[in-house]
């Protein structure tokens, strides 16, 4: 009965909400392909590179949940040798990510839409050995269709909010089950970890191994971004202090733009880099920098040719995707987006893995476990408000050796919660029956 009430809700749902969904994936760009993907239909080509394969996919919602996922290849591609790794993704910016991160041989399809039939014919072409989730992506018709078929699961790098727990604990009559039958769960904290077991987890199930955000980042395969000879066709030299505020969400860009118009009274080569979390948003954004009197440019219009004179460009809007781990390389100061005007957070450990100072404001609650590590150890800053933010960084810009032991602190706190991605792997192979026979 409780199969029949969610097929029948989903149902109604995707029928209301399809117009929004489609419009948001035309918004994005890139929906054409694919699209078929996300109604389980494969392509001659990829039922080829299945055949007569040992499968084991992975699924990895976004862009954050794409590096946990390249990693974890790494990890398990020497531990299972014999194996043919499938990544689904939800975003076209997550599939971007998979393009840019993991080689031809690893194949990148769209996971698709929790509809019954959509998954029956995903699971029955790409049949699966086992699969894994990244992060909580607990979809109930995928989850019975693995169940039904007998093929183990995983979930990694689990963390249950308290938004979540409450939810899943209302309707423990659906979800107890779904969580019963994960064959390993690995967490971030113990606290995630008894949360699970309350959730229908089995005990036994769950590893606690901290988050997987925090291990050595996978090679960007293709090519690099030179970003100091991007900076200096800007007409920036190669001495000016840079600020960059990645993964911005909206109203962020305006309170960095601000802040920064004021700092350039002390500082007047500061420069700005701005990259806003969907890459989308850039028209947005731009007529907002606009509205302030910034002079900016747009990263797309770049070009070899492009050339400007020094102090022209105080600011550079990023409507790309995929090179935000170059313009961090370059920064000497990184506010994290999604913590100030809007609430959740952007993850701070890319940043602080290379070393350098972080700020973000008070709403970083998608890293419960993480920041108040960064906190307590001085690798980080939190802001309460845009006024506080402004004191801080000129604080920052003033001082590099303050500069200098933030971004050392950072790293230190990356490395010692390094070695959960090991863990995670073997836990995978662990539960993986046949595996025996690579």
């Amino acid at each position: 009965m409780k199969r029949f009430l969610y097929n029948l809700l989903l149902n109604i749902g995707f029928a209301v909400s399809a117009p929004f969904y489609f419009l948001k994936m035309y918004r994005r760009g890139n929906w054409v392909a694919g699209f078929g993907q996300r109604f389980g239909q494969y392509d001659g080509k990829l039922k080829q590179a299945l055949t007569n394969r040992r499968i084991l996919w992975i699924h990895a919602v976004s862009v954050g949940e794409v590096a946990v996922c390249t990693r974890l290849i790494a990890a398990l591609e020497h531990r299972l040798p014999n194996h043919k790794f499938v990544v689904s993704t939800t975003t076209s910016t997550g599939m971007g990510e998979l393009h840019r991160r993991l080689p031809a041989h690893v194949s990148k399809i769209y996971y698709p839409i929790d509809r019954r039939k959509h998954v029956q014919r995903a699971l029955g072409t790409i049949h699966p050995e086992a699969m894994v989730f990244v992060e909580a992506e607990i979809w109930p018709n995928m989850i019975w269709g693995l169940q039904r078929r007998g093929m183990p699961h995983f979930l990694v790098n689990a963390r249950i909010s308290d938004r979540s727990f409450r939810g899943y604990r209302r309707a423990g009559f659906l979800f107890r089950e779904l969580f019963a039958g994960f064959r390993g769960i690995g967490v971030q904290s113990e606290a995630d970890g008894r949360r699970l077991v309350e959730l229908g987890a089995a005990p036994d199930a769950i590893h606690v191994v901290g988050s997987l955000k925090f291990a050595d980042d996978a090679p960007v395969r293709g090519p690099r971004l030179d970003v100091s000879t991007l900076l200096a066709q800007l007409g920036v030299d190669a001495s000016a202090p840079v600020l960059v505020g990645g993964s911005t969400h909206p109203g962020e860009e305006a309170i960095l733009a601000r802040a920064a118009q004021k700092l350039r009274q002390r500082f007047p080569n500061l420069f700005l880099i701005l990259v806003p979390r969907h890459h989308e948003r850039g028209g947005e954004v731009g007529k907002d920098l606009s509205g302030l009197g910034v002079r900016f440019a747009f990263r797309s219009e770049i070009t070899l040719s492009t050339q400007r004179a020094p102090g022209e460009v105080e600011c550079l809007l990023v409507n790309t995707t995929g090179e935000l781990k170059f313009f961090y390389e370059r920064a000497d100061v990184v506010f994290v987006g999604k913590s100030l005007a809007v609430g959740g957070g952007q993850n701070p450990i890319e940043p602080a893995a290379l070393g350098k100072p972080v700020v973000f404001g008070p709403r970083m609650e998608n890293f419960p476990q993480v920041v108040p590590q960064f906190l307590a150890e001085g690798g980080a800053v939190s802001v309460s408000d845009a006024a506080a933010l402004e004191k801080v960084l000129e604080d920052l810009f003033s001082n590099p050796d303050r500069r200098a032991q933030l971004g050392r602190k950072a790293l230190e706190v990356v490395r010692a919660n390094q070695g959960g991605l090991e863990k995670t792997a073997d836990m995978i192979v662990a539960g993986i029956p046949s595996h025996g026979g690579d």
